[in-house]
């Protein structure tokens, strides 16, 4: 009996939640809280060999701090000490790196990040991809 390979689905969370001129510019915590819980629910609903990991930067990452802090259950969020790019790639190589070969792909429009993602096997889709994933929840 073959197990079902293990799925990555990481997340440019600033990529994604620009893509929609919805006002979240006005306040980038509440946005990004807003999209954690959409990823949340959206993990809790796939199957068990299949990881989302969402990437805070800037202001974003107030959204998992404080008393408003979702929770967000297995998803993992990994705030990004500088470039939220750099952290995307290293997350991505590190998850293809692991044992268990799994599939990665990127969610991001940014085509520069989608580049340095190449090298380590990810695939990449747009935001749009996610986002009628998330709409349809």
């Amino acid at each position: 009996m073959t197990s079902a390979r293990r799925q990555v689905i990481v997340v440019d969370a600033a990529n994604v939640i620009g893509s929609r001129p919805d006002g979240w510019w006005r306040d980038r915590p509440g946005a990004a809280r807003k999209l954690l819980l959409k990823l949340a629910s959206l993990q809790e609903r796939l199957p068990e060999t299949t990881d989302v990991v969402a990437i805070l930067e800037g202001a974003a990452r107030a959204a998992v701090t404080g008393p408003d802090a979702p929770d967000v259950g297995s998803l993992r969020v990994v705030l990004a000490e500088g470039s939220g790019d750099d952290t995307i790639v290293a997350v991505t190589a590190e998850s293809a790196a692991h044992e268990s070969n799994p599939e990665v792909t990127v969610v991001t429009a940014d085509r520069g990040l989608r580049q340095r993602i190449e090298p380590t096997g990810a695939s990449a889709v747009g935001p749009r991809w996610l986002l009628d994933q998330l709409d349809s929840l």
